[in-house]
């Protein structure tokens, strides 16, 4: 039985994973409603909240009756904000010396990796093993606030990247593009819902293409096409073509993202496409990556909506499943910077 932690940014997170039966519970709190009277995540305030915030939500999790079956300790490692992550690594390492139990940290894309593959897991644990093995080797994309990134788990279970973005992540183009707009925080839901109706062809902005061969992503340029574009429109020009400016921003951030997956999926002959990370709840991402798996004869895997964001349930997950990260990161000691490559 895995106790998990996850204080990477702006969410504290408790989960319990049972490898004979999945994810037993899992608790969190969000501080989502304090960051968007500051228009995003302020760390010294979300540091306090983790502080505030994991003793209730560990006496949540002890009225679970595994609690007291308790084997190990994960925790996100990072990436994320250094003070947050301290915070939970603090916690983490208290339980873990509390009870002489052996303590593991989990890096937090690793983590996104593998969330795809709890629901596979929960559907038939005895079998898991055998069901991954026809799943690999596996294209997985990851798509969140502060990354974006193709990658692949081969046969042997070993994560390698494949492409990075060179600037902003994707999450980060739909925040900056929602502030721009005047739409507040988080950015990319509510340009999701403003785009519900409009034209995603009404206006041309950039998709960040590279060099022929290249998988890299860029989204720093989307922005400043969006900036420029609205200095040239007035107030309400801007009010009234709201519904067609997200539709065609959210669209150009789609197809820069299927761009590259698409050049990825002609690589080599994969056995499965993955999506993952903040912005894979997006809806017409999720679709469009599920037609491009149809159209190459893949099964689609999609973390499910409650893995997508940060969350301990992954943590935990990958700290039994991940064989490569784990065994490199079981001697981990959190009095460091953490320091935790994806590959």
């Amino acid at each position: 039985m895995i106790l998990a932690l996850e204080s990477s940014c702006d969410e504290s997170a408790v989960a319990l994973f049972d490898p004979r039966r999945g994810i037993a519970g899992e608790w969190i709190h969000s501080q989502i409603a304090l960051h968007e009277l500051h228009g995003g995540v302020v760390p010294d305030l979300a540091t306090r909240e983790h502080l505030k915030n994991f003793g209730p939500l560990l006496e949540q999790a002890k009225e679970i009756k595994e609690f007291a079956a308790i084997t190990k300790v994960a925790v996100t490692q990072g990436p994320g904000l250094a003070a947050c992550l301290a915070m939970g690594g603090a916690a983490a390492k208290s339980l873990a010396l509390a009870w002489g139990v052996p303590l593991v940290g989990v890096n937090h894309l690793r983590a996104h990796a593998w969330s795809p593959f709890i629901g596979i897991h929960a559907a038939a644990p005895d079998d898991f093993a055998q069901r991954r093995k026809a799943l690999l080797p596996h294209l997985g994309l990851i798509v969140s606030g502060g990354n974006t990134l193709l990658f692949e788990i081969g046969e042997e279970l070993v994560i390698s990247v494949l492409a990075a973005t060179k600037d902003d992540a994707a999450g980060e183009a739909l925040d900056k593009g929602a502030k721009l707009l005047g739409l507040g925080y988080p950015g990319g839901p509510l340009i999701e819902r403003f785009a519900t109706g409009g034209r995603s062809d009404a206006f041309d902005f950039p998709r960040g293409n590279g060099p022929r061969g290249d998988l890299s992503f860029s989204f720093s340029g989307l922005k400043t096409s969006l900036r420029y574009r609205l200095e040239k429109m007035s107030v309400h020009e801007v009010t009234a073509g709201l519904p067609d400016l997200c539709a065609s921003y959210q669209q150009a951030v789609i197809d820069s993202l299927l761009r590259r997956t698409r050049a990825a999926l002609s690589l080599r002959p994969w056995r499965s496409l993955g999506l993952s990370g903040g912005v894979a709840n997006n809806g017409a991402l999720r679709r469009a990556m599920l037609a491009e798996a149809d159209k190459a004869g893949l099964e689609f895997l999609a973390a499910a909506p409650r893995h997508t964001g940060d969350n301990a349930g992954m943590i935990g997950f990958a700290a039994w499943s991940d064989v490569d990260g784990t065994q490199r990161a079981a001697g981990y000691d959190l009095s460091v910077e953490p320091n935790a490559p994806l590959a």
